[in-house]
């Protein structure tokens, strides 16, 4: 086998590990909703022990990304795809971090019944999370286009996230015994409207790779 097919087969392996990673995480945010809806608190410690594998799997990724950098010396779209596999990966871990703190939050918040119905948290946070999925096909395919409309879909997270920020706010004044619950619902929120910027994210990291350039696609 020669060199350059040698060299195309570790890229491949790469991207493979970067997209078990992603549904790994993927995996992760889903399990976190799921424990808050049923305030399932076994579910959300296991959440936090298993986010090891995802940190394990980022640190293999940067190794081996490191390790092709070193050997084979790459240039041009070759070395793009290889710093980009880096930066991706390390979205994906900080979602699976996210997961953690919504998983943490549900700690917090017990098994006290919930203020209202949980439902709105969990619709948009199945739209993130399928951005994240989206996103990581576009890159997988290097569908420029596909990418582009996967990060738009950002403008509706950011609004429902500022609905219910608001909502929030006014249910503090309106029910103070659940100041704390409140609280821990609003930081969930915020952690899913951050998991929808790290598929921004990871978008952008391929226009990139296949660009050649960096381009900013929340403006």
């Amino acid at each position: 086998m020669s060199i350059r097919a040698t060299f195309q087969g570790e890229l491949n392996s790469l991207k493979q590990m970067i997209l078990e990673l992603g549904n790994q995480v993927l995996d992760a945010v889903g399990r976190s909703i799921d424990a808050l809806k049923n305030q399932d608190i076994d579910k959300a410690l296991k959440i936090i022990e298993d986010d090891g594998q995802i940190n394990l799997m980022e640190e293999e990724i940067n190794d081996k990304a490191i390790l092709l950098i070193a050997q084979q010396s790459p240039v041009a779209i070759d070395l793009r795809r290889v710093i980009v596999a880096i930066k991706i990966s390390s979205d994906l871990e900080r979602v699976g971090d996210l997961a953690v703190n919504i998983a943490k939050s549900v700690i917090r918040i017990g098994s006290k019944p919930h203020i209202k119905p949980i439902e709105e948290i969990p619709r948009i946070a199945e739209l993130a999370n399928k951005m994240v999925a989206d996103s990581l096909k576009a890159y997988d395919d290097e569908d420029v286009s596909f990418a582009k409309k996967v990060a738009k879909l950002d403008d509706e997270v950011d609004e429902a996230y500022g609905r219910l920020t608001q909502e929030l706010l006014e249910l503090m004044t309106e029910k103070p015994e659940y100041i704390g619950q409140i609280t821990q619902l609003s930081f969930i929120c915020r952690h899913v409207e951050r998991v929808a910027d790290h598929s921004t994210n990871i978008s952008e990291h391929l226009l990139y790779l296949v660009k050649g350039r960096r381009y900013d696609l929340n403006d």
